[in-house]
């Protein structure tokens, strides 16, 4: 994409300085290893910065292609996909998952220690808005939590692909009843499941086809192949209280040599700041890129539209750095920000974003068509709100 002055595009640089040095100032406390942050406006990119290092003990830098791991920010593309299909008639919000997934027919839910019907069987919508009722077996700060005992001792996240994943996912028992409640979940990961049943590809493959090449997100996917691993970033974790470490193997779910079988739909790419700015462009420019359509604009405005009651939001929970509240909604595979002033963020009404487990961030704002990516390598419960913080210095950086 045609790199331009801030100025060019409406942004002020003094207000794009201060965006880095908060960045920066994360680095020079020893809390990040480096960053790389895009900024994009009108299609153009603004500015591209590379901050601190790839490896401390080496003093590699940081570079523009650095290739990341970039956990759940898989999920709204996994969404844009659903999307694709939902474009082709294959699927349609209220159908219960099982018509798609027969395997998840006559789910129940968990009461006590023991199972009670369902109220309903979950559907579509549910799914794409964590309200359906999984879990995810991770711990998530919650050991004790039964439901995310139940999967890691099902090693429903260790299945060999998605259809074995699905087989366990159909012997549990759901955490509450569908559409009471937002939890965290696999259900990105069922979504790939669906992706591969509707279109009859392997899910690696219809991003690649469907996404990443019409895109030309060229490094973008679920390995890193051999002749570009020495552009992935090391992977720090930091704990509560404690320094820095690094991890030469993934702690989370070791890094696949090739094509995995099992392609997380939630939690699985790799990708570059480069390479993510051409999806978030897609978003702005309702499904299309440099005049070629991947997805309709229905289909973008239904993914970036709340999905969650206001009566849900007045509890105001929280998953990781997000915190939901009301003005602060979730639609497909992401946050919507549907008042500003209410949810106390300085963006666009109908901004739409998400982050991932190792500290990578975005957002997309349509109503400045303004775009903004972070790559971090940073796997920690004390990783900074960079989304935030930097989205909060980012209005200062608005200057027409």
């Amino acid at each position: 994409m045609e790199r331009v002055l801030p100025e060019q595009v409406g942004l002020s640089g003094e207000g794009l300085d201060a965006v880095d040095a908060a960045v920066q100032a994360k680095i020079d406390a020893g809390i990040v290893v480096g960053a790389v942050t895009l900024t994009l406006r009108h299609g153009r990119i603004a500015r591209v910065r590379t901050l601190g290092l790839d490896d401390i003990e080496t003093a590699k830098p940081l570079a523009e292609d650095t290739i990341f791991r970039i956990f759940s920010m898989t999920k709204p593309i996994t969404g844009t996909a659903m999307m694709i299909l939902h474009d082709a008639g294959l699927w349609r919000p209220e159908d219960p998952i099982a018509r798609h997934l027969p395997e998840l027919a006559n789910l129940m839910v968990l009461d006590g220690e023991g199972r009670v019907s369902a109220d309903h069987q979950p559907t579509m919508t549910e799914l794409m808005t964590h309200r359906a009722g999984f879990g995810y077996g991770l711990t998530l700060g919650e050991p004790k939590d039964r439901i995310e005992a139940l999967y890691r001792e099902a090693c429903v996240l260790q299945a060999a692909d998605l259809d074995e994943m699905i087989a366990r996912l159909a012997t549990l028992p759901l955490a509450h009843q569908p559409g009471t409640l937002w939890r965290y979940s696999l259900s990105m990961d069922v979504q790939g499941a669906i992706i591969e049943r509707l279109s009859g590809q392997r899910l690696a493959d219809f991003l690649r086809t469907r996404i990443f090449e019409p895109l030309g997100m060229r490094d973008t996917g679920f390995f890193v192949p051999p002749e570009k691993r020495d552009r992935l970033a090391s992977l720090y974790f930091k704990p509560l209280d404690g320094p820095l470490e690094k991890w030469a193997v993934n702690p989370m779910r070791p890094d696949p040599e090739s094509e995995p079988a099992f392609a997380m739909g939630g939690a699985g790419l790799y990708s570059t700041a480069l390479d993510y700015a051409r999806y978030a462009q897609l978003l702005l420019g309702g499904g299309t890129f440099e005049g070629r359509r991947i997805v309709s604009a229905e289909g973008v405005r239904a993914q970036m539209t709340n999905r969650l009651p206001d009566a849900l939001l007045e509890t105001r929970f929280v998953a990781g750095h997000q915190k939901f509240r009301p003005g602060f909604g979730y639609g497909y595979n992401g946050v919507v920000v549907t008042d500003p002033e209410l949810a106390g963020l300085p963006v666009g009404r109908g901004s739409y974003h998400w982050d991932g487990a190792a500290g990578t961030w975005f957002w997309v704002d349509p109503e400045n068509n303004l775009a903004f990516v972070g790559m971090i390598q940073l796997l920690s419960y004390a990783a900074p709100p960079l989304q935030e913080i930097t989205q909060a210095l980012m209005a200062g950086a608005i200057a027409g």
